[in-house]
């Protein structure tokens, strides 16, 4: 029996509801035909001359009208506030799982990952938009001039973007036994021509980097800017730094014994030592690396920290990339 009272009460209320805009509209348009034949007709003017409390009751119909379209727009109001209260909630709710998922797909803090998850991290910094700086400490900048090079191609027009690269290498205009060559005592020595082609291939890097500026100027995708240093010191280390936030790190694991296209084609003495006329290089592209960001906790902090005041000591002390050498030709081992 109740079920059925509350459903004729709302019955009535929406009927009521949708009905009282028209009432109210015809009751207003006769109130005011009957006002407007008054002033021309006099019987029906005498007639409500004296009619105080008509009037006073068309004030209050008229005030109740008022009222009702105020309460009408406040509720509007309300509910929009309530409305846009539960879609910021859904908002927040939402940014709260896209963190988490992110949390659960980023690699933990130290995790072991390869090079692809480091360009991954490098589209997602620079499509991101806003001031990027990237660095890299490594041996000729290969894998970090190469990726970058496609990734700088792809990015969406955003005038706005500064993206700032640096890049420290070593010095390979000094003698250095890693990469070398193996001497004719089977121990690692200098190679000044295998030297010579290395400082060709950074500046070939630097190069391409640079080529990027223009390009990004000329399709609106932002500014760049590239910076090449050098430092004498072993190739051993790689580092490679996103905002400072995160940081990946490796080591040249590899070592490539490989014939030496500058030796001289000499018949090799019975004694020589083993491996005498090989380069020694130092491979790195499939080297694996830690990642540590800033949400990795106090002890991914604590390595970041470590890791970027130690860049930051050697960059402070290196040098510009000096001009490249002509490589000397290779001996005819025909």
């Amino acid at each position: 029996m109740s079920d059925t009272r509350r459903s004729w009460g709302a019955g009535l209320a929406a009927g009521w509801e949708r009905a009282e805009s028209t009432v109210t509209r015809l009751f207003l348009a006769v109130v005011f035909g009957v006002g407007l034949v008054a002033q021309f007709v006099k019987p029906v003017g005498d007639a409500l001359q004296d009619k105080v409390y008509l009037g006073g009751a068309l004030l209050t119909v008229v005030g109740y009208v008022l009222y009702a379209e105020v309460q009408r727009l406040n509720e509007a109001h309300s509910a929009q506030r309530a409305t846009e209260e539960s879609l910021a909630a859904v908002v927040r709710r939402l940014d709260d799982e896209v963190r988490r998922l992110n949390s659960v797909l980023r690699p933990r803090a130290g995790a072991v990952v390869t090079s692809e998850e480091l360009k991954r991290e490098f589209r997602e910094a620079l499509h991101a938009g806003g001031e990027v700086r990237l660095t890299a400490m490594g041996f000729t900048g290969e894998t970090f001039a190469g990726p970058l090079i496609s990734i700088l191609q792809g990015l969406p027009r955003d005038p706005l973007r500064k993206v700032s690269l640096r890049v420290l290498v070593p010095d390979f205009a000094r003698e250095t036994e890693v990469p070398g060559r193996v001497g004719p005592d089977g121990k690692a020595c200098d190679s000044p021509e295998f030297r010579a082609d290395l400082r060709r291939q950074i500046a070939g890097h630097e190069s391409a980097l640079n080529g990027q500026i223009g390009r990004m100027a000329f399709a609106e995708r932002g500014t760049l800017t590239v910076e090449f240093r050098v430092l004498h010191m072993s190739p051993s280390l790689k580092l490679y730094f996103i905002d400072n936030a995160v940081v990946y790190e490796g080591i040249y694991d590899k070592i490539d014994l490989r014939p030496d296209p500058w030796a001289p084609a000499v018949p090799t003495a019975p004694d020589s030592g083993a491996g005498a006329g090989q380069l020694l290089d130092l491979i790195g592209n499939d080297s694996l690396l830690a990642r540590w960001s800033r949400d990795g906790g106090d002890h991914a902090l604590e390595i970041i920290r470590r890791r970027s005041t130690f860049f930051e000591t050697l960059w402070s002390k290196a040098h510009p990339l000096s001009p490249t050498p002509r490589l000397p030709p290779r001996p005819d081992v025909s």
